[in-house]
């Protein structure tokens, strides 16, 4: 009845509050206009692509290789958990917090790529691993990270750590490079 009546005013109805905000029912969650940081990264290496690929997808040696800098993974057991593929439950310490990430593998292509999603408290990530053929001898790693905000709090983190990208940027990719040499390595 109110908006027939705003209609014969031509003036318009009032807004609801649905209409209003953004907000999920949940005020924490951040539901519409969720900003992801992007960070990528191309290595050319010296190693033939299914050579590469084969060091990428070892994960019995990703997983000594993050237990060597100090971090705790977990391989889940999709025998106990139905319903899930190959996955980790990741645990590091980062500014002064202990932080947990479940990290499974969404999509495995033999000869080229690698898809991994996860979620923390306050993040939603995936991560894009891709090798690319150059010659028979020499292959090009791409390596894709996107984060999600998945509370406001985490949504002011990431607008605040957007004033730094270009730093992010480069420790990213040398961090990725030595992940890799380290795994060429061992």
């Amino acid at each position: 009845m109110p908006i027939m009546i705003a209609r014969l005013l031509r003036v318009s109805p009032p807004m609801t509050y649905e209409a209003q905000g953004s907000w999920s029912p949940d005020r924490n969650r951040v539901s519409n206009g969720q900003r992801a940081m992007r960070f990528s990264t191309r290595i050319d290496t010296d190693i033939p692509a299914p050579d590469l690929f084969d060091i990428l997808s070892d994960f019995s040696r990703s997983e000594r290789a993050l237990g060597a800098r100090g971090v705790t993974v977990r391989r889940i057991d999709p025998a106990q958990e139905p319903g899930s593929s190959l996955g980790w439950t990741i645990d590091f310490d980062w500014r002064g917090q202990r932080r947990t990430l479940r990290l499974d593998v969404t999509r495995f292509d033999r000869p080229s790529h690698v898809t991994m999603g996860g979620h923390s408290d306050q993040f939603d990530l995936s991560v894009n691993i891709s090798v690319v053929a150059l010659s028979r001898i020499r292959s090009r790693l791409l390596f894709e990270t996107e984060i999600r905000p998945r509370t406001l709090r985490a949504r002011l983190l990431i607008q605040t750590a957007r004033f730094g990208k270009a730093q992010l940027d480069r420790q990213y990719a040398r961090r990725i490079a030595d992940f890799v040499a380290h795994l060429r390595a061992t």
